[in-house]
């Protein structure tokens, strides 16, 4: 396994009391694989996937990652994990709207280290990846919206991470668009050997998915 959950828990306080959004969730994640975590909105989906890709800290349980237990490393050294060994694909695309297709790759590849003749040969092979060579110079807003996730896709990929995770990164676009979506990164999964780990409540995306965790109420259930 690529990726061990034991025993996690995840609460928040609100306004109206304390919220579990992640209740003793245990779960295995093995490479090279499309790993889905499914639900409606509110189930843990989210909070799950941030405590997996170290963007927040579980209350209590503990995560492997590649063999090592990276629950309790500080700060910088999680920052450095994610900078080495982790892609991330929002929901919100989160480009940079000044920087074109090609330097928001380059500029994630840059926070990774990988700069020089590396960089440019990297960011072309990313950008032919995803079929976006000839939009290499166009910013998001010239982009459509399937194009600017392509872009989002050639960004997570482009320091060669060991897994990634992608939160809803087909909620705003149209079937058409999402299944092509899935298709990239299943082809991405077998020429990059990389593992993902992605949330969704597409049921036609679902059904592509090698393994699949269903979320209710911040458990993983039997239901499906």
């Amino acid at each position: 396994m690529i990726l061990t959950a034991e025993g996690l828990y995840k609460r928040y306080q609100t306004s109206a009391g304390e919220v579990t959004a992640v209740n003793n969730v245990s779960l295995s994640i093995e490479p090279g694989r499309l790993t889905i975590l499914r639900g409606k909105s509110g189930s843990g989906k989210t909070t799950l996937i941030n405590l997996m890709g170290t963007l927040d800290y579980p209350d209590e349980g503990k995560i492997w990652f590649d063999g090592r237990e990276i629950t309790t490393l500080s700060g910088s050294a999680r920052d450095a994990l994610r900078r080495r060994q982790m892609g991330f694909v929002f929901q919100s695309v989160a480009l940079f709207g000044e920087m074109t297709a090609y330097e928001n790759i380059e500029f994630e590849m840059r926070i990774s280290g990988i700069k020089g003749s590396e960089c440019e040969k990297r960011v072309a092979e990313c950008l032919e990846m995803v079929g976006l060579t000839e939009r290499a110079k166009h910013v998001p807003a010239e982009l459509s919206g399937g194009e600017q996730q392509r872009v989002a896709i050639a960004r997570a990929i482009s320091h060669r991470p060991s897994i990634i995770f992608a939160d809803e990164p087909t909620a705003q676009l149209d079937t058409q668009m999402g299944l092509q979506i899935i298709r990239l990164f299943l082809d991405l999964i077998e020429k990059e050997r990389i593992t993902l780990v992605m949330t969704t409540h597409d049921p036609e995306i679902v059904d592509i998915a090698h393994c699949v965790y269903t979320l209710k109420d911040g458990e993983v259930s039997d239901e499906f």
